[in-house]
């Protein structure tokens, strides 16, 4: 039957209520809680997520068009807020039927790559049907990938991949994500990697504004405050740590965090004090923070 045959120009459908249906507004709202800054990010993630719910309409009508490219990269910088997104990307492709199980399987390079020769190709694909079985054989899954490079046996999981990839990308969708740098490497390794992926997505570096944010939402989480001038002082430490080799964005405020509140927890065993109010066991002070090493580098 020609699909254009059975409807007409005036068929009607209400993207109102397909919109409320699928609820992916709900994820949409999530991201802009949970992540700060990312407006990029996020900016493209609302245009994918709308380019899928039009495709859902048109589906509905028996439009003909080319299935929408799922496969995914998110490059950026360690700490950067990649596998939330992904995972959240794996929640609006199942909002919208595009996988039936917002299902999202991690993987390493160390999970595809065989030692020897023989080894990577059923370890591969080994992979892969594991990942299938644990969706319940359901049509779709999130392959997400951290950093696979040609080194050893790595182009031949590549290889795998691409044939799975092209010939089963109704079935399957993959998102790959890794540091730029690396990023590169990978879709160096094989030319005809890059064009397989539909979406890509840089992420950016955040700024030290946005990082005190982030530090304020996980202290908040935590059930801790900073005072004003710890405040002042994190700042400080964020904008010196950006400047150190290894920084890795929010992870590396993170770990700051861990270690003011064991800086607090022995200032105040060091005390003495006997009886402590609920603000003595919140309250992370500027020392908490200024006793890191950090601040006995010299400063540029």
């Amino acid at each position: 039957m020609n699909p254009q045959k059975s409807i007409t120009n005036d068929t009607l459908v209400n993207l109102q209520e397909e919109y409320d249906k699928t609820q992916i507004q709900e994820v949409l709202n999530e991201l802009n809680q949970e992540l700060i800054g990312l407006v990029p990010v996020k900016t493209r993630i609302r245009e994918i997520a709308a380019l899928l719910l039009i495709d859902r309409l048109r589906r509905q009508l028996e439009l003909v068009s080319g299935n929408p490219g799922l496969h995914m990269s998110f490059t950026g910088s360690p700490g950067t807020g990649k596998t939330t997104v992904a995972m959240k990307m794996a929640d609006i492709l199942h909002r919208l039927g595009y996988i039936k199980k917002g299902h999202l399987l991690t993987v390493t390079r160390d999970d595809l790559v065989g030692q020897y020769i023989g080894h990577t190709a059923p370890k591969t694909k080994e992979v892969l049907k594991q990942a299938m079985v644990e969706s319940c054989l359901l049509t779709k899954l999130i392959t997400y990938i951290r950093q696979i490079t040609k080194r050893d046996y790595g182009s031949e999981a590549i290889e795998i991949l691409l044939q799975v990839m092209e010939n089963q990308r109704n079935d399957l969708v993959v998102i790959f994500a890794g540091y730029k740098d690396r990023m590169d490497k990978f879709y160096e390794s094989n030319p005809g990697l890059s064009s397989r992926v539909a979406n890509h997505v840089d992420f950016p570096d955040y700024t030290s504004g946005e990082l005190l944010q982030i530090a304020k939402m996980m202290i908040q989480e935590q059930q801790y405050c900073f005072t004003e001038e710890a405040d002042k002082t994190l700042l400080e430490y964020t904008e010196r740590r950006m400047k150190q080799p290894y920084f890795a964005n929010a992870r590396s405020i993170r770990n700051a965090i861990d270690r003011a509140r064991m800086r607090q927890a022995n200032r105040i065993f060091a005390s003495g004090e006997k009886i402590l109010t609920k603000a003595d066991l919140v309250t992370i002070e500027a020392e908490d923070i200024l006793k890191s090493r950090l601040f006995s580098l010299p400063s540029d």
